[in-house]
């Protein structure tokens, strides 16, 4: 998920992470992953702050805009 540029530093990816992590938390899910590209700095430490860890890195995994392009694989597991 991607915030509006517009919408940057107001609150908007908190809340709708921490809402993405309470349903899974309700619904019984273990372990959420998702792919980050790695120089999206905000969106890896947005991630961090909620208690993702960072897996490792997908080198080379899909072409964007041409080019091939790496992700930095984090996930979170459940603390209940």
């Amino acid at each position: 998920m991607y915030v509006d540029p517009n919408h940057s530093g107001k609150g908007v990816g908190t809340a709708l992470l921490q809402a993405l992590i309470d349903s899974t938390e309700t619904a019984g899910v273990w372990t959420i992953e998702t792919g980050i590209f790695p120089e999206n700095h905000a969106s890896l430490a947005l991630h961090h702050a909620h208690g993702f860890r960072t897996v490792g890195t997908r080198e080379r995994i899909g072409q964007h805009n041409g080019h091939w392009r790496d992700v930095v694989l984090i996930e979170r597991r459940s603390n209940t």
